[in-house]
Parts: C-alpha cells; sequence; structure tokens
C-alpha cells in the first residue's frame, strides 16, 4: 500500500551559513567584502548607521542592525563588527570586546583605519600612523595604491598579495603581544585584526 506523503516527515534542506559584516564604511569596507560572496560564501554586509559611532554601541546594537534578517549561530552564522580607533578610548574598546565575547560576536578591528590593512598588502609597516590620512599617504606611494580613493574597488589590486599582508598582520599582533600591548586598545597602533576575517571568509569558499 502507498504511504500518504507527509509533509512533516520530509527532511528540510539545510541552509549554509551567513557571515553578518557590521562596518562602520560605507564605501570602502562594502567594497572590499562583496567579493567574498560566492555560492558557498554568504555574506550579509551591513553599514552602520551614524548614531553607533562608537565602538561599544556599535557592538552592543550589532544584532539590531540585521533588522529582520535571520541569524542563527547555533547553525554557524557568524556576526563580525569591522571598526576603526577613531576617537573611542580604551574604555570603549575594552566594553566593545567584552560585549562581543559574551555574545560570541567576532571583531576585525583596525589602528588607525581600515586602509592599514591595505597597506600591510604591499610593505611591513610597524612604525605609528598618526591617523587615517597618514595610512592613506603611505599607501598612494609609488608601486602601491598611487591613485587610491576610498570609492575605488581594490580588490583586483591587492589579492595577488593576500597571503603576505595576512603574515605580516599576524606578525603584528604577535609583536604587541610579545611586548604586553593590548590589541584593542589605542596604545596598538599600528595594528589591524581584518586579516582573521579575511581568512574565515576565504576557508568558507569551497564548504560543500
Amino acid at each position: 500500500m502507498r504511504k500518504e506523503y507527509d509533509p512533516n516527515k520530509v527532511k528540510q534542506r539545510k541552509r549554509k551559513p551567513i557571515i553578518y559584516i557590521i562596518c562602520e564604511g560605507k564605501e570602502t569596507e562594502v567594497l572590499y567584502f562583496k567579493h567574498f560572496r560566492t555560492r558557498n560564501c554568504l555574506v550579509d554586509i551591513v553599514p552602520m548607521t551614524s548614531k553607533y559611532t562608537a565602538a561599544e554601541h556599535l557592538v552592543k546594537n550589532a544584532k539590531g542592525l540585521l533588522s529582520h534578517a535571520d541569524y542563527f549561530p547555533k547553525d554557524g552564522d557568524q556576526l563580525w563588527c569591522v571598526f576603526d580607533r577613531d576617537d573611542n578610548t580604551n574604555a570603549q574598546l575594552k566594553a566593545a570586546g567584552e560585549h562581543a565575547d559574551k555574545n560570541g560576536y567576532k571583531i576585525a578591528y583596525s589602528n588607525p583605519s581600515f586602509e592599514y590593512w591595505y597597506l600591510l598588502h604591499f610593505v611591513k609597516h610597524n612604525g605609528y600612523l598618526k591617523d587615517s590620512n597618514a595610512v592613506i599617504e603611505q599607501l598612494k606611494k609609488k608601486e602601491r595604491l598611487e591613485k587610491y580613493e576610498k570609492s575605488t574597488d581594490v580588490f583586483g589590486t591587492l589579492l595577488p598579495h593576500q597571503t603576505e599582508a595576512i603574515q605580516r598582520a599576524k606578525e603584528r599582533v604577535e609583536q604587541l603581544e610579545k611586548d604586553n600591548i593590548i590589541v584593542l586598545s589605542s596604545d596598538s597602533n599600528p595594528v589591524t585584526t581584518v586579516n582573521e576575517l579575511v581568512e574565515y571568509l576565504n576557508s568558507q569558499q569551497f564548504v560543500g
């Protein structure tokens, strides 16, 4: 006797994990991270609103910024908060880190700015960089990104040097830790942990 179809017993197809990236910038970070979107790597980039400029507020309101999006950490979803040093105090940065740890969020931090991650694709630079403009000045030197603007998509130019940038970023963090300097602080200038997010995104490209 033929069994009747029971929709309640049909095994639902498991959806692929989603990587949510909450970021400060509406141009630089969005232009960069959109290139990691593939059939196997589902990336949802959410630029933050101006009222969440402080790192602490960004992290605390991260889930709310997803609006009605589905966020299921138990199914492998990850939420990354990408932000720069800016005017954040060490107390604010510490609070942001503690809240992220408590909620299982990840942080990709740059000091002084996201462009330091770009700079590491061309050179190992551990010297103090006053601000974003100082980083861009270094970035626009000959044989780097001489015509760089925040609205320019430079992913293709950076990609061949990504492995070197990852290694340089790791070495910088290792040096800071050896010197007992907290990475998520104003004292870590220059530093970036964007490499950790990039490595995770790369690892998801071929996950079936």
